[in-house]
């Protein structure tokens, strides 16, 4: 079975692992501050630091660093959805 056309690699992309990398580092700090009972922490540190890891995320897809969106769904204002047969 080969690769679908509209390159279905399940995220292994730098944009995917820059995103997760961040917001594994936002989930510790926010542990931290959970621990230490430090809120302020909690929600800039943690909760503002995975905020940001989803936004890097889309930048560096936008940029043509993640997976592309599948053909169909560009050109449609409506989300579609695309069977996974690999």
């Amino acid at each position: 079975m080969g690769q679908n056309s509209y390159g279905n690699d399940h995220g292994n992309t730098p944009a995917a692992w820059t995103a997760v990398t961040i917001m594994l580092i936002g989930f510790v700090i926010g542990a931290i501050a959970v621990i230490a009972q430090n809120w302020t922490l909690f929600w800039i540190g943690g909760v503002g630091v995975v905020v940001l890891g989803a936004i890097v995320g889309k930048v560096m897809q936008m940029m043509g660093m993640g997976q592309p969106l599948p053909t169909e769904q560009e050109t449609s204002p409506v989300p579609t959805t695309v069977d996974d047969t690999a």
